[in-house]
């Protein structure tokens, strides 16, 4: 086997207050690399932070000053672009990384300009890149491009030069391999790509985090009373994550569960659609009924916490290329109902580990709420099968093994 010293991981942005998806996957594969002997540093932009480095213990997180290379943006649009990652360009991160010594192997998370970069630099130093997936680049619905797109549509593109100068279109035929969250999306890489090296690894969770929890700090911070039973979802707030969806649900599940409360937890990252949730909320009159967090940092005990203060946990995604906080829930010892969507069919088997409902479908989003809320047995089933695979199959300790495997292969 290879031996394999130091991997840097390549991404769009590393910011806790706005913490995604993303950043929580390469954070715990990160940290776990590091406890395994092996140096895994990050690389991003400043992007909603400050440029420099520092230690998020374990991890060396290192970001660089970037720009977002088209003319006459609006400082608006400019916004929208951070709190959704834009496709930023960075000199001083490909200058960085082009001094880093003794690299192994670049594991990229961001395609585009960035995983062109990634790309360039992988080429003059001689070394393999891998890249990985985390959804949306087969799979995501137009409605979602278009609203990522927005900002910058019809604006001139400067940045085509550096784009072409780093081979961005073609980061991922270059790549060594390329590694996907997604069963879906895992099986459209394999078809577009037939020849070249694809890999199915799931992202992971900190079971002992979630396991051992206490609900009672969450419900002391927010004053849920004894009584109240919390319904949780944890998402940030985009349209992707159909909360608005959620609420409508909720507000039809009420009335025959007057006792429960609903807790939307989540970074905004369009701040219009939470203005349609908190609009949708009073229309419905559902105020003092659903509790809207705006987000937690992934290191506040309280996060934990909120999974174990609630009965159940729902995800109304539209589009969910995995759905990582299935697992947390799972580790949590919490029943959870989702949209058929995604990632999520990929890992979940409806009614042993799981309750599905069909996305857009708020009425059967209802029902599958107050299926668990009035079947006591039903959620101990459900959380019992669902706790233990994601023990046995899904604990970053496990995943972590995974990649290193891909990494010795590829070197």
């Amino acid at each position: 086997m290879q031996d394999i010293r130091k991997v840097v991981h390549v991404m769009r942005r590393f910011a806790p207050e706005k913490w995604g998806g993303t950043e929580s996957v390469v954070f715990h594969l990160s940290s776990e690399l590091e406890h395994a002997g092996v140096e895994s540093p990050v690389f991003c932009t400043d992007m909603l932070s400050e440029a420099g480095t520092q230690l998020q213990e374990p991890v060396r997180i290192s970001r660089f000053k970037y720009v977002f290379p088209w003319l006459n943006l609006s400082a608006s649009a400019k916004k929208k672009l951070e709190l959704k990652g834009g496709s930023p360009l960075s000199l001083s991160l490909f200058y960085a990384l082009l001094r880093e010594k003794d690299i192994s192997i670049i594991h990229t998370h961001v395609q585009h300009r960035l995983g062109g970069i990634a790309r360039t630099v992988a080429r003059i130093k001689k070394i393999p890149y891998v890249v990985s997936l985390h959804g949306g680049h087969f799979t995501l619905p137009q409605q979602q491009v278009d609203k990522m797109t927005e900002p910058f549509r019809g604006k001139p593109e400067w940045g085509k030069a550096f784009g072409a100068l780093f081979g961005a279109r073609r980061v991922l035929q270059d790549a060594d391999a390329l590694i996907c969250v997604g069963k879906s999306e895992f099986d459209e890489v394999q078809r577009q790509y037939p020849d070249k090296q694809v890999f199915y690894v799931p992202n992971g969770v900190d079971v002992e985090k979630y396991s051992l929890a206490d609900g009672g700090p969450f419900r002391k911070e927010y004053n849920f009373h004894p009584s109240e039973k919390l319904i949780l979802c944890v998402s940030r707030i985009d349209y992707q994550k159909n909360q608005i969806g959620l609420v409508r649900a909720f507000a039809d599940f009420f009335k025959a569960h007057p006792s429960h409360r609903l807790v939307l937890i989540g970074a905004v990252t369009v701040e219009a659609y939470h203005k349609e949730i908190m609009d949708e909320i009073d229309r419905l009159g559902l105020a003092g009924k659903v509790t809207v967090i705006e987000g937690l940092r992934p290191d506040d005990p309280l996060l934990p916490s909120a999974y174990c203060a609630a009965e159940v946990f729902v995800l109304p995604s539209i589009h969910e290329p995995f759905g990582i906080v299935v697992l947390e829930a799972w580790a949590a010892g919490l029943p959870v109902v989702a949209n058929r969507v995604g990632g999520i069919p990929g890992f979940t088997t409806d009614r042993e580990n799981i309750l599905l409902a069909e996305m857009g479908n708020e009425a059967e989003l209802s029902e599958r709420m107050a299926e668990l809320a009035d079947d006591v047995a039903l959620r101990g089933n459900l959380s019992r099968r669902a706790f233990g695979e994601a023990a046995s199959h899904y604990d970053w300790k496990k995943i972590s093994v995974r990649f290193l495997e891909i990494y010795e292969q590829v070197v």
